[in-house]
């Protein structure tokens, strides 16, 4: 099966322990990302949910398996994670606010697994995303907060990635700005092969959106499985008002 095959697992880890220093803050955590499907990491403020991602980016010193396909990719650096299919979409957005919308996704250029293409990739996130189109020479630091977290998307998916993983993307937007990022990522679930990691706080939000997901707490996975299953598990309840 091909890895753009829809249902193919992307993205895997097993046994996953990763921290700062002596201490650890995820611990056993097994997940799968699967191409063509939005997995939602769910949990409270504290839970691990960034610790993992970066985890995933190479960004945290980690233990167990973390594969890529079939690639072991724990212990890489974070550009060639990168390189090789990985996309991140940090809490914060990170956008540059003194370069224009253009420049900021020429900046996703350099993790590109192929060099040719550039302009057909803008183009293509163009297409998903006609609003950064609009603002193209404009300059990030002047958009409304939802336009940024437009840009930090758009900078990942120039990438092409294969994973797409996003920390908080709807963190301190109003509700409505935070319904179009998630509507966003609906399109690009329909629209592309790529599998799509979200961490969401907000666990009404993301499992509006989600096929299935992991709730995790104190760095551990307490619950998982289909989107529908968790909406009602009340252990995930629980982690999400940081009871659990």
């Amino acid at each position: 099966m091909k890895l753009n095959e829809a249902g193919t697992v992307l993205l895997r880890t097993h046994g996953l322990r990763a921290g700062y220093g002596p201490i650890e803050v995820i611990s056993d955590v097994s997940i799968t990302v699967k191409a063509g499907r939005i997995t939602a990491l769910l949990g409270a403020n504290g839970a691990g949910k960034t610790s993992l991602i970066r985890a995933l980016c190479g960004m945290v010193k980690a233990e167990g398996e973390i594969h890529l396909g079939e690639r072991s990719i724990r212990g890489l650096r974070p550009e060639q994670i990168a390189r090789l299919g990985v996309a991140q979409v940090p809490e914060g957005r990170g956008t540059f606010a003194d370069l224009t919308v253009e420049e900021n996704l020429r900046v996703g250029s350099f993790a590109r697994r192929e060099a040719a293409g550039f302009d057909e990739a803008l183009e293509r996130v163009y297409g998903w995303l006609p609003r950064l189109k609009e603002r193209r020479w404009q300059l990030a630091g002047s958009l409304s907060g939802g336009e940024q977290q437009m840009v930090a998307i758009g900078r990942a998916l120039v990438a092409q990635p294969k994973v797409l993983l996003l920390d908080e993307p709807t963190f301190g937007l109003a509700p409505r700005i935070a319904m179009e990022v998630i509507q966003i990522l609906r399109n690009l679930q329909v629209e592309s092969p790529m599998g799509i990691l979200l961490a969401e706080q907000n666990m009404a939000l993301a499992l509006k959106v989600a096929d299935d997901g992991y709730v995790l707490s104190n760095g551990r996975v307490l619950a998982a499985g289909a989107a529908s299953a968790l909406r009602e598990d009340p252990i995930a309840r629980a982690a999400y008002l940081g009871e659990a």
